[in-house]
């Protein structure tokens, strides 16, 4: 058994995971400002290789590695819901506030003063709820809290081991069923506005009975928010099903992947875990993609993307052990601010320079060195002071010390615990975030 950590342990940052995502945010970034500054190059990239699907990917295996593991760390879905809320929800309420100002209605984000919509992005599930996103960025978040939801209502039903016939589960979905299934359903059939005020009341009952200190209780709220992510994933995106169950499958061989390094599961399950979602991505998207209207080469545009992240998660863990030099460290640190407030630069760009339709190396530069200062600036005074807030409501409404709330696995097990391992770096400042 793993040592545990205590709940006032000292917070483990893991290095090669914060240049992962560095590394990840500014991939999107450049990607997305490719279009601005190199048209040309993106034009012809575009038909070979998708550098935005590549980027995500590889923050969705890191959040499926880590985002688990802060869970049973913590030992309270209490701790860990009011942790994520404020981890992301103060900078996202600032990017999505600029993102509706002057610039962003007249790039055509009018329709986003509806209720709807501002309800729907509390949620944060927007694009699981049919709702275009106030920026092109925000749709991944709807897929990491339908993780969240997910690895919940495993975590409280006690089969949060189950990492790995998880991912093998949603992988075979998507490639058996996923071309099938259909898009937006439940919105089309009961009107979105109708589906956005049931999704947010019972994702409000899920969060609320999960983090109660009743078992019963606990356990039906975290499989209501489980349900309520599955049946959103499958029927109601506004991706195709293939690609969001995809994508969740290589989360969760994330996850494999951190419970086998400790010893939860064997080796040999998270290596065939891993093929075989990695075959069965491959597959779907072979499948699938062209008849989503995929442009260009298809099979290398998301075949590509797809074995170059796993490449790259798979590079970065052999060398985990390693120390990493401290601006990689810290442009991961800043990798959510980076990937929330490149598309703002852009629409800002854009209204204030105009667009030239031509090469521009030199504008690309500019571009890349206020982005970095901007999400320097919005770490340190936005992200970091509520992650500290987060800390100090957590100390308040969860014990001290006391015995922290993890359930037994099915058959008797005691369920995984962390432990601070060679390549750690420990600090004040928190948990390693998820994106």
């Amino acid at each position: 058994m793993i040592p545990a950590l205590a709940p006032s342990s000292p917070v483990v940052r893991l290095g090669w995971l914060d240049v992962l995502r560095g590394w990840a945010a500014l991939v999107v970034a450049l990607q997305h400002a490719s279009y601005f500054y190199l048209p040309g190059l993106r034009g012809w990239l575009n038909e070979w290789f998708d550098l935005g699907t590549y980027g995500v990917l590889v923050f969705f295996l890191v959040s499926g590695y880590i985002v688990p593991a802060s869970l049973e760390r913590r030992g309270s879905v209490r701790a860990f819901w009011i942790g994520r809320f404020f981890r992301i929800y103060p900078l996202l309420a600032v990017a999505c506030v600029l993102a509706v100002l002057p610039f962003g209605l007249r790039a055509g984000l009018e329709e986003y003063r509806t209720a709807t919509a501002v309800v729907a992005h509390l949620t944060m599930l927007q694009d699981l709820l049919a709702v275009p996103s106030a920026m092109n960025v925000l749709w991944t978040l709807s897929y990491e809290m339908a993780f969240y939801l997910l690895i919940v209502a495993l975590f409280v039903g006690g089969a949060h081991r189950r990492s790995a016939p998880v991912a093998m589960g949603l992988a075979g979905v998507a490639l058996l069923a996923g071309g099938a299934l259909p898009m937006a359903l439940l919105s089309r059939t009961a009107g979105t506005g109708a589906v956005v005020a049931a999704a947010a009341v019972m994702l409000v009952a899920a969060i609320g009975a999960a983090m109660s200190d009743r078992p019963a209780v606990r356990v039906a709220g975290g499989l209501l928010g489980g349900l309520l992510a599955l049946v959103l994933v499958t029927a109601n995106g506004r991706l195709g099903p293939w690609l969001g169950l995809a994508m969740m499958a290589l989360m969760f061989t994330g996850t494999a992947v951190h419970r086998a390094e400790h010893h939860q599961i064997g080796r040999r399950a998270a290596v065939l875990t891993a093929c075989t979602v990695l075959a069965a991505a491959l597959a779907t998207g072979l499948w699938n993609a062209r008849a989503s209207g995929w442009g260009g080469h298809v099979e290398l545009v998301w075949c590509g993307p797809v074995v170059l992240a796993a490449a790259t998660f798979g590079a970065a863990w052999a060398l985990r052990r390693r120390s990493f030099p401290r601006w990689a460290v810290a442009l991961g640190t800043a990798s959510y601010s980076i990937y929330l407030l490149h598309p703002l630069l852009l629409i800002a760009s854009g209204e204030l320079l105009g667009r030239t339709g031509g090469t521009d190396v030199a504008g690309l530069a500019v571009f890349a060195v206020v982005l970095l200062a901007a999400s320097w600036a919005a770490q340190r005074w936005i992200e970091a002071p509520a992650q500290r807030l987060g800390r100090r409501v957590v100390r308040r409404v969860v014990p001290v010390g006391g015995p922290p709330v993890v359930p037994q696995e099915r058959g008797g097990r005691d369920a995984p615990r962390s432990a601070i391992l060679p390549g750690m770096i420990v600090g004040k400042d928190g948990a390693t975030p998820s994106r």
